[in-house]
C-alpha cells in the first residue's frame, strides 16, 4: 500500500513539474527554416526572419516594410489575366460582363487595384530615412493625429477605414510630419488586418528612428462587419501599440490618449 502511494505521489509530482516547465517551441518547419521567437519581424509576410537577426531591445526592420517579395513579383499575373479574373467574378455573381455597363469594368477594377494596393510597391523604411537633426534640442513628444486611411480586410477584401494617431519621443532628430502619414498609407494600401497594420507602423518607426518611445493608435470601421455577417454599422475598433517610454510608463500612455482625444 505504501509503495503504491509513493508511486502515485511520484507520478503526480512529475506531472506537475511538466506543467510548470516551459515548453520549448517547435523550431522545425517543413522548409527547414527556423521560427523567429516573435512575430515582430515577419508582419504580413510569408518570409520568416532568422532568429539570430532579431535584436533583444530594438525591433528589426519588418520584412513587410519592403516591397512585394521577389517570388511573388516574379509570378505576378499580367494585366490581361487580372481583367479575365474580374470577368469570371462578374459571371459568378450572376451578371453578364459583356453588357454595356460592365464591358469596361474589368479594366477599371484592375486600374483601381493598382492604386488601392499600391502599398506593395512602396518601401516604408525609405520614407523615414531623412531625419532633421537641427531642432534646437527638442526632445518632447511629437504627435500627428487624425491621419485618415483606407484599407482592405485580408479576410474578405472589403474596405475598412478610419484614423491613425502616431506619437514619438525623438532622440537624434525628427522626421517630416508628412512622412508619418505616408507610412500609414503604405501599410494601409495592402490586404490587412487592423491589428497587424498597427504593429507594422510601430515596427518601422522603432527600427528606423529609434526613438525613446512610440505610441500608435488606430480606430476604424470595418465594412466586412457592417455590410455582411452581423451587419452592425457604426461599430469602431481601436488598436494600440506602445513602445519604450510609452510602454514602461502608464502616465505617458495617459498623456498620449489625452492629447489624441482633447481637441480644440
Amino acid at each position: 500500500m505504501d509503495a503504491a502511494l509513493k508511486s502515485l505521489s511520484y507520478r503526480l509530482t512529475e506531472t506537475e513539474d511538466s506543467r510548470m516547465t516551459p515548453k520549448t517551441p517547435d523550431v522545425a518547419r517543413p522548409n527547414g527554416a527556423a521560427t523567429p521567437p516573435s512575430l515582430n519581424g515577419m508582419r504580413n509576410d510569408n518570409a520568416p526572419v532568422p532568429a539570430g537577426e532579431i535584436a533583444p531591445e530594438i525591433a528589426p526592420l519588418p520584412s513587410s516594410a519592403k516591397r512585394t517579395p521577389e517570388a511573388i513579383a516574379a509570378g505576378r499575373p499580367s494585366r490581361e489575366e487580372a481583367e479575365a479574373a474580374v470577368r469570371t467574378l462578374l459571371r459568378w455573381a450572376g451578371d453578364d460582363p459583356n453588357r454595356e455597363g460592365l464591358r469596361d469594368t474589368p479594366a477599371r477594377v484592375a486600374k483601381a487595384y493598382g492604386q488601392l494596393f499600391g502599398g506593395y510597391e512602396q518601401d516604408a523604411d525609405k520614407l523615414l530615412e531623412r531625419v532633421f537633426e537641427e531642432v534646437e534640442g527638442y526632445s518632447d513628444i511629437v504627435l500627428v493625429r487624425d491621419i485618415p486611411f483606407y484599407s482592405h480586410c485580408e479576410h474578405h477584401m472589403v474596405p475598412f477605414m478610419g484614423l491613425a494617431h502616431i506619437a514619438y519621443y525623438p532622440t537624434k532628430g525628427v522626421v517630416g510630419l508628412s512622412k508619418l502619414a505616408r507610412v500609414v498609407d503604405t501599410f494601409a494600401r495592402r490586404l490587412q488586418t487592423q491589428e497587424t497594420m498597427t504593429a507594422q507602423i510601430a515596427d518601422v518607426i522603432e527600427s528606423i528612428l529609434k526613438p525613446r518611445g512610440i505610441a500608435v493608435m488606430v480606430e476604424a470601421e470595418h465594412l466586412c462587419m457592417a455590410m455582411r455577417g452581423v451587419q452592425k454599422a457604426g461599430v469602431s475598433t481601436i488598436t494600440t501599440q506602445f513602445r519604450g517610454a510609452f510602454r514602461n510608463d502608464p502616465n505617458e500612455q495617459v498623456r498620449f490618449l489625452t492629447l489624441v482625444r482633447n481637441k480644440p
